[in-house]
């Protein structure tokens, strides 16, 4: 079967991990926290493949029971040194050898289980061939970028933009940040760019309470609260 003009759902979910391990795994309000990403991918009804790529046995059994499909990268791929688009483009290359050929990829980060389905279509909505090739997920930034501080081991911190972080924040502007939960592109376009930073990119903006990315135990425990709040807002509504 051949995939023309088709749209991916890429889910890349290793099974290493150094600050967080196994944390695909991770049991997130009684779910393994890949459920929540499948499930948004899944619900959100514009793709037309939903796809794992794992290295790992445990999160293959898991995707499987959440209705993806799952793709086993190379074990060179399975490493926290090769990025995601690397994976992908990796993917795209076996699939077109394959006849399967997509017009667009969305890599969904496992670790932002509090993203849901209408973010990952206001996402995709975005793409508009001729127009809009790249896209992502973006939130606010909790603390302004341009006052960063280079920290060095004997407790100096010198500005990073020197000429930046004096500056009222009208001057600057709006700053958002990729809330490293969503990416999408066109495929021909990220084929030549080879990452989803690239130009004419536009982005979604979510609100931080949707936007916790899991790489800690403290982001992690973080995620927990805001989901315990968001389903304890969910019951009192209902209850009304």
């Amino acid at each position: 079967m051949i995939f023309a003009m088709a749209n991916l759902a890429l889910i890349p979910a290793r099974g290493g991990s150094k600050r967080l391990p196994r944390k695909n795994a991770l049991d997130f309000l009684g779910r393994p926290m890949l459920a929540y990403t499948v499930e948004a991918a899944l619900q959100a009804g514009c793709f037309d493949r939903v796809l794992v790529s794992t290295d790992d046995d445990e999160i293959e059994a898991l995707a499987r029971a959440c209705g993806a499909e799952v793709d086993r990268r190379p074990p060179a791929l399975g490493s926290d040194a090769a990025s995601v688009a690397e994976v992908s483009l990796e993917l795209l290359a076996r699939e077109s050898a394959q006849g399967r050929d997509y017009r667009t990829l969305c890599a969904l980060y496992a670790t932002a289980p509090l993203r849901n389905a209408a973010d990952i279509r206001a996402v995709m909505d975005l793409l508009e061939p001729g127009v809009c090739d790249f896209a992502l997920a973006a939130t606010q930034y909790t603390h302004y970028p341009y006052q960063a501080l280079k920290y060095a081991e004997d407790g100096r911190a010198t500005p990073m933009w020197p000429e930046l972080c004096n500056l009222p924040s009208r001057e600057i502007g709006a700053l958002v940040a990729g809330n490293g939960s969503t990416y999408a592109a066109h495929v021909e376009a990220f084929r030549l760019a080879k990452e989803f930073y690239g130009p004419g990119m536009k982005a979604h903006l979510m609100p931080f309470v949707r936007s916790v990315d899991i790489d800690t135990l403290d982001d992690f425990r973080l995620a927990e609260c805001l989901a315990r709040e968001a389903l304890g807002y969910a019951a009192g509504s209902a209850a009304l």
